[in-house]
Order: structure tokens, then sequence, then C-alpha cells
């Protein structure tokens, strides 16, 4: 894995697509690795996210964009696989595919898709992974069976320039099961899974990976914080000064989270360039 990841998670709010823009280049600028941006495409406020990326990716030099993550029942796998391969060429080894197995099931409903289950949610998750990965082959005359997901005969293309990896937000057993079946990454996010809890869902995550004959440490672990950096003494995990987040951030890592990613809210461009300073503490202690 080499050192460990560090990024923001900026809220896609269409009126504030310049702040965006403004704080994605401060963290390029600043070092960071990562950008993430969550994708509720029945939100109004917000902008699509698979319009939102490339302009990212264009707007800076070296910073990885992805989906955190994105929402499978209304995007389909076919057309994520395109999206991700298009994107990775026009911007090489900048993009990582996340994905979700769509968890407002009514409001995928409410746009027009499917209305799934949660179990059926999952069986489509199961389908999509080997519909994604055949599209980036490209093998002519592809059909792969499936109930939510298929292909019945399509050529692949464009073929990605580099080996895209496939990250998943999971938080069920099933999805866990199947991110260390089938995955590259983990993105839990601590508002949903606390700390406390990590060690749990890994240890799904590992063993499902040891039976499927892949080694755990493959699957990267990225997790996606809440907190504040400010001066002061600490109030609970994730509010104090930097010295306080590195001893959280590097005790995390010691525990098998791989990297980080900032969600950001008030002051958020104080909290970048903070946690870029944080960034650098945690990497020299870690790697």
């Amino acid at each position: 894995m080499g050192r460990p990841l560090f990024g923001i998670f900026p809220t896609p709010s269409a009126a504030d697509f310049d702040e965006i823009l403004r704080l994605v280049k401060l963290a390029d600028e600043l070092g960071l690795d990562l950008v993430g941006v969550q994708d509720h495409p029945y939100q109004r406020r917000f902008l699509d996210t698979f319009s939102l990326l490339p302009v990212l990716l264009a707007e800076t030099e070296r910073i990885v964009a992805f989906p955190d993550v994105a929402n499978l029942p209304l995007r389909g796998a076919a057309m994520l696989a395109k999206a991700a391969a298009s994107i990775d060429v026009m911007f090489p080894g900048r993009f990582v595919l996340g994905i979700g197995a769509g968890g407002f099931l009514e409001a995928v409903a409410a746009m027009g898709g499917p209305q799934l289950t949660p179990g059926q949610a999952v069986d489509a998750f199961e389908e999509a992974i080997p519909v994604i990965r055949a599209l980036w082959s490209g093998q002519r005359g592809l059909r792969v069976p499936g109930v939510h997901h298929h292909l019945a005969g399509v050529h692949s293309g464009p073929v990605p320039t580099t080996e895209l990896e496939i990250w998943t937000g999971a938080g069920g057993p099933r999805m866990l099961e199947l991110t260390g079946r089938l995955c590259d990454g983990w993105v839990p996010s601590s508002a949903y899974l606390p700390p406390e809890r990590l060690t749990e869902s890994m240890r799904a995550i590992d063993r499902a990976a040891r039976e499927a004959g892949r080694s755990p440490s493959d699957i990267r672990r990225i997790y996606n914080v809440a907190g504040t950096i400010r001066p002061g003494p600490a109030e609970g995990l994730l509010v104090g000064d930097g010295d306080h987040w590195q001893r959280q951030l590097v005790s995390l890592s010691e525990q098998g989270i791989d990297g980080f990613l900032l969600v950001l809210g008030d002051d958020a461009e104080t909290q970048v360039r903070r946690f870029a300073e944080v960034a650098d503490a945690v990497r020299a202690v870690v790697t």
C-alpha cells in the first residue's frame, strides 16, 4: 500500500461550485492525495458527481478523484464502467471507481430508478462487479449473465490506461463479504461506522478475502472522518489540535486504516490547511 493516503470530502453543492474548485486546487497544491465526492443524484441541491469530477481533475495536477460512492441503481453497471474508463483515458492514473449499492432506495425509485429491496440492491451490486471488469477488458462479444446487470454481446471500450480499482462503501454483512471477495478498497464513514466498530468490520472483510484466496492487504481501507482541527484541549475523538489528530490517526493506521478523507464543513480552507499539516505528521510516523 505504501504511505497512508489523505484527502478531502467536499459537499457537491451547486451553489458552492467555485468554492469546491478552490478547495480541491488547494488540496492538490498542499500535497493531499484524494478528493472524494458523494453521489446522490436525487438531491436537488447537488451537482452531478460524474460531471463535477472531470472538471476537478482538469483543474488540478496530481490529486486522485473518486465518487464516494457512486449510486449504482441510478447509474447502472455498464455506464459506470464506460464513464470510469473514459475518465481514466483522459486523466491516466487519477481516478478510482467507488460504488455503493444505493442507500436511499425510496429516493432512487422517486427519480425513476428500480424499486429494489435492500437484499435486491446487494444482489445487483454483486452482479455489477463482473460486468464492470468485463467492460474494462478490451474484449469483444461480451456476455455476462445477471438479473439486474448483464451483457449480451457488447464490445468493450475504451480500455482504461491503468488498472482501475473498485472501492465500495459497505456496512452490512453481505456487502462486507463482497468487499473482501470482489473489491479493491473499502470507504466507510465515521458518521455511520465509528472507530470502535471498525475492527469488527475489517475482520469480516479479511475473512472473506482469505476465503476467496486473496490477501487482505490487497484491499485499501479509506476512512471518511468528520471533526474539527483547532487549538485548545481535545473534545472527543476528532476534535482538538493537530497533535491530538495525529495521535488519533496514527492509532487508526495501526488498526489497519490506509487513508483518511476529511469531511469539509465550516471554515473549510483553514481545515484543509491544518489537515495537510496533520497528514505530513502522520506520514512521518506511519511510513
